[in-house]
């Protein structure tokens, strides 16, 4: 079992990562709402295991986006806001299960198992499409109408977070923390060179524009409307 921690009590993640390691599972650890949900979508979790109150984004938020964006991986609420009204927002936010704090760590383990053996609504997407272009995270090979495109790795990853959002603004912060891992601006170009390099391959041989400047704002990727 590949389990996703979210939560920003680093003494509380290390004791939960540790419990799965010890049982035999591999167990990654974020701290961060935003991260969290990024990590959500990039990867192929068999659960994941969230707390409430988190910086960036809270976990209800995160849990929602994630169905938003039609990831079913199962979801476990492991929180310290245990009132009836909280585990139900929970719930209906997309959560398959609730868990207050404090815990024993044999019934999380018990219930992240029974979680993972569901069957999966739906399996995460190995294709990603966009018109006619289309980013296979399996086999790291782009195209567009049947053309092959070489992309570097980090232009790789920048289509991949595009893609993920499609129809929607994705912000220059957002490239930044998703694409190059900076929770600060550094003030270069570094977005900017990259869409234009990224544009210059995935568009300009094409008749029709796919990657759209929002201006002020960041940057979409969808087909015309």
């Amino acid at each position: 079992m590949w389990v996703l921690v979210v939560e920003d009590d680093r003494r509380a993640a290390d004791y939960v990562a540790r419990g799965f390691i010890q049982a035999g599972h591999s167990c990654d650890v974020v701290h961060d709402g935003r991260d969290g949900l990024f990590q959500a979508t990039r990867e192929a979790y068999d659960v994941v295991i969230v707390d409430r109150m988190l910086p960036g984004l809270d976990g209800l938020s995160l849990v929602k986006a994630l169905r938003a964006a039609r990831v079913s991986t199962p979801t476990l609420f492991l929180t310290a806001v245990g009132g009836v009204d909280d585990r139900v927002d929970g719930l209906e936010a997309g959560g398959d299960d609730y868990l207050v704090k404090p815990f024993a760590f044999s019934e999380l383990l018990a219930r992240a198992n029974a979680l993972a053996r569901r069957p999966r609504l739906q399996e995460q997407k190995t294709v990603l499409r966009v018109a006619d272009l289309e980013l296979d995270l399996l086999r790291r090979q782009v195209t567009r109408a049947g053309q092959i495109i070489d992309l570097q790795p980090r232009e790789f990853t920048l289509l991949e977070v595009l893609m993920r959002g499609e129809g929607r603004v994705v912000t220059r912060t957002m490239l930044l923390e998703r694409v190059w891992d900076f929770h600060f601006d550094p003030k270069t170009s570094v977005v900017e060179t990259h869409i234009s390099r990224l544009r210059a391959k995935i568009d300009r041989p094409f008749p029709v524009q796919l990657l759209h400047t929002v201006r002020n704002t960041g940057y979409s990727l969808h087909a015309p409307r």
